[in-house]
């Protein structure tokens, strides 16, 4: 619900996102076989433990302030829980039409929920890719993110971004991703599902699939936009002298740079 009161109900799937700005009251419950998701906050300083709890407000709460608050005797708090519960044990919901509460001042004017698996892929020679932010997704104003799929033997491109940090989740199969930095600093590092990436803000990288399948990761992004730099496309914009005589490289260097469409995921050459 935000803070007109309008509200906003929906069903997430596989490969569905949810956005919530700051200070919004939400709730979540599984259906069916349960669910697993991400939680990304756009703060590294925060903690999801530490965030309001109706359950946690109700069990610090004397009951004579909640009777007045409320309305009702101050039996009617009884049982409430002595503690923050948290994740509870609860029936599975009925339909969402079934669950619909209607708000006097209506739904919410931007969704709630993005189905970035439905999205239509950027298709590249070495995988996918898949960018969601505020362009597509007007409700997401600090949370930037894009899918990529790497297939074997495929590598994301030499890049970095202009405008944030970077924070990768591995979904599936295994990479290897080189950092540079400034003075010929470099590290390497290997991931596989499950694992965390973090790049600095405008550090050179590449990542590549090491494994015998498809690679999957999130890129997010504290940001409204995607944005990332292709060295290739930095090379093919910038006079060809200019490339040879800073690089001391031939014209097969600059003849094979070409206008990519970033971000680009592509097989080495």
């Amino acid at each position: 619900m935000d803070a007109s009161g309008r509200n906003f109900i929906g069903d997430v799937g596989p490969g569905d996102l949810w956005y919530f700005p700051a200070g919004l009251p939400h709730s979540i419950q599984g259906l069916e076989e349960g669910c697993e998701f991400l939680l990304v906050f756009d703060d590294g300083h925060f903690s999801d433990l530490n965030t309001l709890s109706i359950s946690d407000w109700f069990a610090h709460m004397p009951k004579d302030v909640l009777s007045a608050n409320f309305g009702v005797p101050e039996n009617a708090f009884d049982h409430i829980p002595k503690e923050q519960v948290y994740i509870f044990q609860d029936q599975v919901p009925g339909s969402l039409e079934s669950q619909e509460v209607q708000s006097p001042y209506g739904t919410v004017p931007l969704s709630f929920k993005h189905r970035l698996l439905a999205q239509e892929p950027i298709i590249t020679p070495g995988g996918s890719v898949r960018i969601v932010d505020s362009s597509n997704f007007p409700i997401s104003k600090t949370v930037a993110a894009a899918l990529v799929e790497i297939k074997p033997g495929a590598m994301r491109e030499l890049h970095w971004h202009p405008n944030q940090d970077e924070w990768q989740y591995y979904l599936a199969g295994q990479g290897r991703m080189t950092v540079f930095a400034g003075n010929g600093a470099a590290r390497t590092f290997d991931y596989r599902a499950g694992d965390v990436g973090y790049v600095p803000f405008a550090f050179g990288h590449y990542i590549q699939n090491t494994g015998t399948e498809s690679l999957w990761f999130l890129e997010m992004f504290r940001s409204d936009r995607f944005e990332d730099v292709s060295l290739n496309q930095w090379m093919a914009l910038t006079p060809r002298d200019l490339v040879q005589d800073n690089l001391r490289v031939g014209t097969k260097v600059t003849d094979a740079l070409r206008k990519e469409k970033w971000p680009v995921v592509k097989y080495p050459r």
